[in-house]
């Protein structure tokens, strides 16, 4: 557990993107929240995405968004996580 708050301290420091990968159950979230909290860029936004929850079907939508009327049941704009 040590060596691996070490390296998410290191991450955090770093201005760099983190690929964290693991079983499920593993702390991917609560590392990615501490890398988050002890960064440059705690005040901004933080958003979870459990890409394995996400049907092929919506994914596009959820990652990207959709304007009104994209697709029937599209009654309103949607802005995608990578936009926020």
């Amino acid at each position: 557990m040590k060596a691996t708050l070490e390296a998410s301290r290191r991450a955090a420091e770093a201005d760099c993107l983190v690929l964290l990968l693991g079983e499920s159950g593993s702390g991917k979230d609560f590392v990615a929240r501490f890398i988050h909290i002890h960064s440059k860029r705690t005040g901004g936004p933080f958003q979870v995405l459990n890409c394995a929850a996400i049907s092929n079907d919506l994914a596009e939508s959820e990652l990207f968004g959709h304007e009104e009327g994209a697709f029937t049941g599209a009654g309103r704009r949607k802005t995608g996580l990578l936009e926020l």
